[in-house]
């Protein structure tokens, strides 16, 4: 490994973190031996450089998969579990390492970035207690002609595409149930954050995968390389996290060759506060749900909705704690809030604020970007936010609250679900009966009711309208990797 930055030797020193093509079992340059930079956020200096796999790299990786698919799918449940589980407790002695590593190319704060690790390692012990309890049924047809089997064949080479916001939880999230499945896989992290996913690589091999079973494959050119990956006749299964943009393009490719789909895409999380919630409560909830991560995650709250009667106490409050974060490079641990991921992610919630302004909006804390190096974008805390405002429009991604006062529940409602996305809400009220009717109106696929933090491997995670298709975690993230085979016998 060619080390650009003394920051990664802590982790070097300690966890294998390859920088090459992961294919077949060997760690490889890709053809023609190119590469490309990854770069540290807080300081946007070169950290190392990774492999930039091309077409050709992407086709060998298929090949790689296809020809451990036969043994693996055969191979018993408790085996597969048993790897699920070494890797699990691989990932929490090598917890503090991957925590850094994953906040020197990600930026985000130290105790996030553990916290990322520990949830990250929690799919691979969920999926190896749910690889030995994927069962089908057995019943009589109506007739009585014949018996109806039905089980769950694995769906075959699947192709598993991550963002950069949380490089080691998203590839263990779609890693994990795969493996369980019996699924051979091609991973294809961010070009931003490849190097978290090169580690998890290199932990799985540790832990007894397979040649082919896992492959990893890095590179600056996503577009032709996933057009290979998604058009290739033996490819049978995608699962993305990303933007609705780039998801809606990899459906199109993927209609072709008809594939299966589990998609979780962009959020515009609403975070309702009635008049009757537990104020602290709703704002300690409010800076989980704003500030995990740095506002940079698919379930950030985006746009806050605070009933009348409360609403100035809430903003004091936001206000207050927005304030006492300090922000500067995650490594650091006296900051809670790091950088974003590059200039370009500044530059538009930058214009997303400038817009609210513009519009009448007031700053009441933050709104304007951070002079010196690194890409860093201050909490910011916006009132009066016009309703016509893009930031109430547009995923912001950043640590960013614009707070909206509302008079009547059914606006609050209404103004919710004004949106084409729907991956979660928050809502905090006093009553639950009032809760849980407000939350079934909600148009998302997940609800935190009085609670900040929905993610959980053992729940299914995953979005409505335009935030995707299927599910991730719990037992319906198990059979996104499955066909279900229905066999006609008598006996």
């Amino acid at each position: 490994m060619t080390i650009m930055d003394t920051a990664l030797r802590p982790v070097s020193d300690t966890i294998d973190v390859p920088t090459e093509l992961y294919v077949a079992g060997t760690w490889r340059p890709a053809a023609g031996g190119r590469r490309f930079d990854v770069f540290n956020p807080a300081s946007g200096e070169a950290l190392t450089s990774v492999a930039d796999a091309d077409v050709n790299d992407a086709i060998a990786a298929v090949d790689a998969a296809e020809a451990a698919a036969k043994d693996w799918a055969a191979s018993a449940p408790r085996a597969r579990a048993d790897v699920l589980m070494r890797a699990f407790h691989l990932m929490h002695e090598r917890r503090e390492e991957l925590a850094l590593l994953i906040t020197l190319e990600n930026g985000k704060a130290l105790a996030d970035a553990r916290s990322e690790v520990t949830y990250a390692a929690e799919f691979f012990r969920w999926y190896a207690e749910e690889a030995v309890r994927l069962r089908g049924q057995l019943g009589v047809s109506p007739s009585g002609a014949n018996r109806i089997l039905v089980t769950h064949q694995p769906v075959g080479i699947s192709v598993l595409i991550t963002p950069w916001n949380f490089p080691a939880a998203m590839a263990t999230r779609k890693i994990a149930p795969a493996l369980a499945a019996g699924c051979t896989t091609i991973l294809k992290p961010a070009s931003e954050t490849p190097l978290t996913a090169l580690a998890v690589a290199s932990l799985l091999e540790e832990a007894g995968v397979p040649s082919g079973v896992l492959n990893v494959i890095t590179t600056k050119r996503s577009g032709p390389v996933v057009d290979a990956l998604l058009t290739d006749h033996r490819t049978r299964m995608l699962s993305f996290t990303g933007s609705t943009e780039v998801g809606s393009l990899l459906l199109r490719t993927a209609a072709d060759s008809v594939l299966k789909c589990a998609m979780e895409l962009g959020g515009n999380a609403p975070f309702l506060v009635l008049a009757d919630a537990d104020l602290d409560a709703a704002l300690d909830g409010a800076m989980v749900a704003k500030m995990r991560n740095g506002g940079q995650a698919c379930t950030a709250a985006n746009r806050f909705f605070v009933q009348a009667p409360i609403h100035d106490a809430f903003v004091e409050g936001l206000v207050s704690r927005m304030a006492a974060i300090a922000i500067g490079p995650g490594a650091d641990e006296s900051f809670q809030c790091g950088p974003l991921v590059n200039a370009g992610a500044v530059e538009k919630v930058d214009a997303l604020v400038r817009d609210a302004v513009a519009r009448g909006a007031r700053a009441v804390l933050g709104g304007r970007p951070v002079d010196g190096p690194g890409y860093f974008y201050p909490p910011t805390v916006l009132v009066d936010v016009p309703r016509d405002a893009r930031i109430l429009h547009e995923e912001v991604f950043g640590p960013v609250a614009p707070v909206v006062r509302f008079e009547q529940e059914e606006e609050a409602l209404a103004l919710a679900n004004a949106t084409p996305y729907g991956l979660v809400s928050y809502l905090y009220t006093a009553d639950l009966a009032r809760g849980l009717r407000l939350a079934q109106g909600i148009e998302s696929g997940m609800v935190g009711l009085n609670r900040g933090l929905v993610s959980d491997p053992a729940a299914p995670f995953g979005g409505s309208k335009q935030s995707g298709l299927g599910r991730e975690g719990s037992t319906e993230g198990l059979l996104e990797f499955t066909e279900i085979q229905y066999i006609a016998t008598s006996w």
